[in-house]
């Protein structure tokens, strides 16, 4: 028992040394996505924040691939120093880790918990052609026509697949998945006409709302965004059970030393509070939060369970 104390009072002087004199090289933040997209734009707001706060700059690595698995798992491995960060989110830690037979990581033991950094509101959007103005006249439609509309995502196993699985189970239709290689060419043909619906996050699919070539129908939330007051939640357009949303946050290796994890919770905090950050965040529809690690872990833990069993309830798994 004394050895192990002994020990134990070793390893917190050993990290809080460490602690002190952190940090003292630059950071590597991996964005498990190819550069451009919204994942990869949020990450590198925060690395250029980050690194201004530390006094080191912060490098963004994009390790994009098989559903934001590649680039996590060399987080996962990477030492526990902490120099890593990963830029999480719902694909790394609830999707791809349900979707796929074989993960090399496991989102709950390899990682520590940093923040969550913000939750993104799913919407449905449809091609402005079809004569539904409702979520309601939508649904009608899709039934009356089981499996003649299509509701396209940006890949299998991307968060608007899940999505639009999640809605053919709640609203009770069928459609058909058109999966694309990325949102854009899969806005791109709901514009034009030759998919009828996306369930996509309100940052992707509200600016062609605003520009005429979408309408809206809901938003999912708990209250109306105040980005847009007119469009009403999901349980206002009478689908109260139906709940998806997009989140960001950051995770670090399993092992990273405790004080340096609280070290950067409470740098990430302190940006979201800054006001061209919150302005940014408002730009992107997203809604920020900034919890703690223990509450990110809580947060982490059931999204992993509420998808395994969506997932399993869709019969979807990829390979």
């Amino acid at each position: 028992m004394a050895w192990r104390t002994i020990l134990a009072v070793l390893a917190l002087s050993a990290s809080q040394a460490l602690a002190q004199g952190y940090p003292a090289k630059p950071l590597k933040m991996i964005v498990p996505y190819p550069p451009g997209g919204g994942n990869d734009t949020l990450g590198r707001l925060f690395a250029v924040k980050l690194g201004e706060r530390l006094g080191q700059p912060v490098v963004v690595e994009n390790r994009g691939g098989a559903g934001a698995t590649i680039g996590t798992e060399a987080a996962a491995k990477s030492p526990p120093d902490g120099y890593t960060l990963l830029l999480s989110s719902i694909a790394t830690h609830a999707l791809s880790p349900n979707l796929y037979a074989k993960v090399n990581y496991d989102p709950i033991r390899d990682f520590a918990p940093v923040t969550l950094l913000g939750v993104a509101p799913t919407v449905a959007v449809i091609n402005k052609d079809l004569p539904a103005t409702t979520l309601a006249e939508f649904i009608a439609a899709a039934k009356a026509k089981p499996g003649g509309m299509a509701y396209a995502s940006g890949g299998n196993g991307t968060p608007p697949h899940i999505n639009g699985e999640v809605f053919k189970s709640v609203a009770g239709v069928d459609l058909l998945h058109v999966a694309y290689k990325g949102g854009g060419p899969a806005l791109t043909d709901l514009m034009g006409g030759r998919v009828q619906v996306m369930f996509d996050t309100a940052a992707s699919a509200m600016p062609h709302v605003r520009g005429g070539r979408l309408r809206a129908l809901a938003i999912s939330g708990p209250k109306r965004s105040p980005e847009y007051p007119d469009l009403p939640t999901f349980a206002e357009a009478g689908l109260a059970a139906y709940d998806t949303n997009a989140w960001y946050s950051v995770h670090m290796p399993a092992g990273t030393p405790p004080d340096i994890v609280k070290r950067l919770n409470a740098e990430l905090v302190a940006i979201l509070k800054q006001p061209d950050v919150q302005e940014r965040f408002k730009q992107l529809s997203t809604e920020p939060v900034g919890n703690s690690p223990e509450e990110l872990d809580a947060f982490v833990r059931a999204e992993l369970a509420k998808y395994a069993q969506v997932i399993k309830q869709a019969g979807i798994r990829l390979d």
